[in-house]
C-alpha cells in the first residue's frame, strides 16, 4: 500500500454516555443505567485497534458526582490515552462538587490543546458561560443570564438553559491557537460538548462567532460535538461540523466511532447507530 492509502493515525470518539444509577426515561429513550455496558462494549472495540487516543465529548454522567465513581473505572479497561471534555451534564452535582468536576475527570484544565502527527486538536470548554457550571456568585453566571433573557426574547431556537457560550477570553484563546497553529503548519480538529452548525435548538449561544472564526481558516478541517443527541452534518467554509449520536440512547445499540487521518480525508467509521462519513479536505 501507498503510505497515502494507509491513515496516518487514528482514533476514537464517545458521545454522551450520560451514566447514572436510576430508571430509563422511556418518553426520551435514555437508558441511562446502560451506559456502563455501552461503553465498556466500545473501549473492547477500541483496544483491538491502534489507536493515538480516546475522546469523550462530554456528559460522561447524567447527574450526582457519585457517578463518575462508577463509570470511570470502566475507562480504565481502555489500553489507549483516554482524554475528555466537559459537557452540561457533568455538571449535575452537588454546588460543592462544582469546582472539581476537571481534575475527577483527569483534565489538565477545562479547556487545552494537544498535538499528534502534525495535527492541532483544541478542546473546549463549552460551559463556561452558563447558569449551572460557574460557581454560584461568579460573573459568568449573570452574565449567561443576561445573554440568556436576550436570545429569549429574540425566540431564539437555542434559548435553554441547557446550552451555553464561551467566554471572551476563551475565545481569543481559541483564536490564538488557531493561528499558532497555521503557524507550525498544523491541521485543526476543534472538539466540544455544544453544536454551532448547523443552527438549531441545542446550539451554543455564541455559535455564529465560533463559526465565524473556524470557517475563515482553511486549516482548520473539523469540530466534533455531541449534546444533541440524534446526531448532524454540517459545512461552513472548509469546516466540516459532526455532531455525533448519544451513547446513553436506545435501550441496546450503541454509538461511537473511530475516526481515521489520511492525507486529504478523515474517515469516520461509525458503529451501532454512528454514521459512517467520509470528509475532505
Amino acid at each position: 500500500m501507498s503510505s497515502s492509502a494507509r491513515p496516518r493515525f487514528r482514533f476514537g470518539i464517545i458521545a454522551d454516555p450520560q451514566y447514572a444509577a436510576i430508571p430509563p426515561h422511556a418518553a426520551m429513550d435514555r437508558y441511562y443505567a446502560n451506559s456502563l455496558a455501552k461503553v465498556a462494549e466500545a473501549i473492547e472495540v477500541f483496544n483491538r485497534e491502534e489507536l493515538s487516543f480516546v475522546m469523550t465529548l462530554g456528559d460522561v454522567i447524567d447527574r450526582s458526582f457519585s457517578s463518575f465513581d462508577d463509570i470511570l473505572p470502566v475507562y480504565e479497561k481502555l489500553r489507549h490515552e483516554t482524554l475528555f471534555l466537559l459537557g452540561n451534564h457533568d455538571f449535575s452535582v452537588s454546588s460543592g462538587h462544582l469546582s472539581e468536576i476537571a481534575a475527577r475527570l483527569g483534565m489538565p484544565s477545562p479547556y487545552y490543546s494537544f498535538s499528534r502527527h502534525g495535527w492541532r486538536f483544541i478542546v473546549l470548554d463549552g460551559n463556561e458561560v452558563s447558569t449551572f457550571a460557574p460557581p454560584e456568585g461568579h460573573p459568568h453566571r449573570a452574565l449567561a443570564a443576561e445573554m440568556l433573557a436576550a436570545l429569549q426574547a429574540k425566540g431564539a431556537a437555542n434559548a435553554h438553559r441547557w446550552n451555553a457560550a464561551l467566554s471572551d477570553e476563551q475565545f481569543a484563546w481559541l483564536g490564538d491557537e488557531i493561528a499558532n497553529a497555521a503557524v507550525t503548519g498544523e491541521k485543526v480538529i476543534v472538539l466540544n460538548h455544544y453544536p454551532v452548525h448547523p443552527p438549531g435548538a441545542h446550539g451554543m449561544w455564541d455559535s455564529e462567532r465560533i463559526v465565524a472564526m473556524l470557517a475563515a481558516h482553511d486549516h482548520v478541517v473539523a469540530y466534533f460535538n455531541g449534546h444533541d443527541h440524534v446526531g448532524n452534518y454540517g459545512k461552513a467554509g472548509a469546516c466540516h461540523f459532526v455532531n455525533f449520536k448519544g451513547v446513553v440512547d436506545t435501550e441496546k445499540e450503541n454509538a461511537f466511532a473511530i475516526v481515521e487521518v489520511y492525507a486529504d480525508r478523515l474517515e469516520i467509521r461509525g458503529f451501532g447507530r454512528e454514521e459512517s462519513r467520509t470528509l475532505a479536505y
